[in-house]
């Protein structure tokens, strides 16, 4: 026992061991441990790290894309910067991430292009799609014939270059009254969406004498009852003007052009004879130059001259009423010295004009109705009747009051001006 108590002991007193806190060398031989000096055993223990502490950047979470990138080194995520400091770093990330959805979008618009057909944007409107606009235009403005309305119109052009066409003795053009009338159509049939009534009342052939009411402040009356006896009827009309209207520069010689002549008995004598569609406007300026309150209220016809002129000729009379033209530059105020002085019967105010200036010019889109009234004949009279001042006073005023009787029933018929 004394052999083994020699061999495992160590240097100290027996039972009290050596009065040092690290085992003996003889325990740490028995333990497996190094033989080495205890001074440099403490001195390994401070230098190096503890292998337990190298794997803390581990418990990082697996999902923190960032953690993956960091340099060897980094410390750890409990030490890293507060929020605050980090916003620059996340402002990058959305800017990025904005970038690459917009690219996303655009490709997706791309896409979808290249699908449907079209062309891309950067090569501007289809040549088809061009065309395509055009006729639809074209049609809706001149009609379902509009290709030989060009036609015509261009074959209009090429005579008058060449000289080739005719006036009669008043000055008439019919391929200047061809034109205009292709050109009043687009604001007839779709501005004033004109409704055309008893056409058949006018005579195919021979001559006649129209007699319609006068309204508007200016008179387009005229110029849209010429349009709708060409267009339904299928001939031309030669208004009878008052002298201003041939004074006037320009819009004299266009009159002329169009058929136009001075409302004067011997140039209307010498139409109907002649077998034209005569048109007289009785209330003259005194018509169109009434308040918008007064607006459908006939005023005087005259003395009778154009019945006189109708009896002579023997030719039929055809009342007209119009209603829309009241509406289209409603005349709510006259400067009569300004009028005057400029030599016209009237200088107009309305509610736009001249406060919109040429946009006040600009006609109010009303709806027209034309109505051509059952013919009062005029050739059972015998020629004489033409100077009877009582018998032409008869028939003046039966002419005028079957126009005033139509224009109210028209009004019932239209209801409101402008739906």
């Amino acid at each position: 026992m004394t052999d083994e108590r020699k061999t495992i002991g160590s240097g100290g007193t027996p039972g009290r061991g050596n009065r040092e806190t690290s085992p003996s060398a003889a325990a740490r031989s028995l333990a497996g441990g190094s033989a080495a000096p205890r001074k440099a055993v403490a001195k390994k223990k401070v230098t190096e790290p503890v292998p337990v502490k190298k794997v803390t950047p581990r418990k990082a979470p697996a999902a923190k894309k960032p953690a993956a990138k960091k340099p060897a080194g980094a410390k750890p995520a409990a030490s890293q910067p507060p929020p605050a400091a980090e916003k620059p770093r996340l402002r990058a990330v959305t800017d990025e991430d904005a970038a690459a959805a917009a690219a996303a979008a655009a490709e997706e618009a791309a896409r979808r292009t290249r699908t449907a057909g079209a062309a891309p944007l950067s090569a501007g409107i289809p040549l088809d799609e061009i065309v395509v606009a055009v006729v639809q235009a074209a049609q809706r403005v001149l009609g379902t014939d509009w290709e030989s309305r060009i036609a015509t119109l261009l074959a209009t052009v090429r005579k008058r270059l060449s000289g080739d066409y005719e006036i009669d003795e008043f000055g008439f053009d019919p391929q200047i009254a061809e034109v205009l009338s292709a050109a009043v159509e687009p604001i007839a049939e779709k501005w004033f969406r004109l409704e055309v009534r008893g056409i058949e009342n006018i005579p195919e052939d021979g001559g006649a004498l129209l007699v319609a009411n006068h309204s508007g402040t200016v008179p387009l009356d005229g110029l849209i009852t010429g349009y709708a006896v060409k267009k339904y009827a299928g001939r031309h009309l030669r208004p009878l003007g008052a002298d201003l209207v041939f004074s006037l520069p320009i819009v004299g010689q266009v009159a002329r052009k169009v058929g136009a002549t001075l409302a004067c008995q011997e140039d209307a004598e010498r139409l109907l004879t002649s077998g034209e569609l005569a048109g007289v406007w009785p209330e003259g300026f005194k018509g169109i130059g009434k308040p918008f309150a007064e607006r459908y209220k006939l005023q005087r016809f005259g003395r009778g001259g154009f019945v006189s002129s109708a009896m002579r000729a023997g030719v039929p009379i055809v009342p007209v009423s119009i209603v829309g033209a009241e509406e289209i530059y409603p005349l709510v105020g006259n400067v009569p010295s300004l009028a005057r002085l400029l030599g016209l019967p009237y200088l107009p105010i309305t509610p736009f004009f001249p406060l919109l200036g040429p946009l006040g010019m600009v006609p109010l889109p009303s709806k027209w109705i034309i109505e051509f009234g059952e013919p009062v004949r005029t050739d059972a009279y015998e020629p004489e009747a033409a100077d009877d001042p009582m018998l032409l006073f008869n028939v003046t005023d039966q002419v005028r009051e079957t126009i005033q009787q139509t224009l109210y029933k028209l009004l019932v018929d239209r209801g409101n001006a402008f739906f």
